[in-house]
């Protein structure tokens, strides 16, 4: 995807890209393509690549949600900031957590950070599970883009959520997953209230937007620790 082809897909999900916008976008592509020689951050390596598979893919989440007001957003494994930083990169309102284990892109993303000087972003190096109790309750939105198994993510994000929050989970095709999450749904009070089903353009490869909906206060044993979680999936 070439940067004008970017911006015309991105018209067509009614975002504008602003100069700047597009400045801080080419600031952390050769950011991202100068780290990954050095610490492997990401498979996708070439410019068309990287405005295809991370910058127009993360702000895809766009169609599930409107970010145009003050909401707190965690990104969950978030690795080299898809979608989280590209999303605060285009709603500098948004209030966001970074959160990963591998430290070497934590300290990738305080580098872009402090280039581009985004306000209200934080990096957290940890595994979901192991999230300080300080942020149980506190998001309006937790997202996760193809970091593990439907029904793992939910026990990992649905606890840092406020009653009638959303935890937007972006897959390929996620209809085998969304079968094998009912059971922990239920136990964590929330509902699937919409799946957004779509293809990237350019290569037409499937995606989908998961839209989950917290019902009620989490149970205060949620979430367990991974291991306990996964050997329960």
């Amino acid at each position: 995807m070439t940067k004008e082809e970017f911006i015309s897909e991105l018209a067509k999900l009614n975002i504008k890209a602003t100069e700047q916008n597009l400045k801080d976008l080419d600031r952390y592509k050769d950011l991202l393509i100068e780290y990954n020689k050095k610490f492997n951050l990401t498979a996708i390596k070439t410019e068309e690549e990287i405005y295809l598979k991370h910058f127009y893919d993360s702000l895809t989440l766009t169609q599930a949600v409107d970010l145009n007001q003050n909401l707190k957003l965690l990104d969950i494994g978030t690795g080299a900031g898809f979608p989280g930083l590209v999303l605060k990169i285009f709603y500098p309102d948004l209030e966001i957590i970074l959160l990963d284990s591998n430290h070497k892109k934590i300290m990738f993303l305080e580098t872009v950070i402090k280039e581009l000087n985004l306000k209200k972003t934080t990096c957290i190096n940890l595994r979901a599970e192991n999230l300080s109790k300080e942020y149980r309750e506190y998001f309006d939105i937790a997202t996760s883009r193809a970091v593990s198994a439907l029904p793992v993510l939910c026990e990992l994000s649905i606890p840092y959520l406020k009653v009638d929050g959303l935890f937007i989970a972006m897959k390929g095709d996620s209809e085998e997953e969304i079968k094998k999450s009912s059971k922990i749904l239920e136990q964590l009070d929330s509902k699937i209230i919409d799946v957004k089903r779509f293809n990237l353009p350019i290569e037409s490869s499937n995606r989908s937007l998961v839209v989950i909906k917290k019902l009620k206060k989490t149970k205060e044993k949620y979430p367990r620790s991974y291991d306990k979680i996964v050997k329960s999936k």
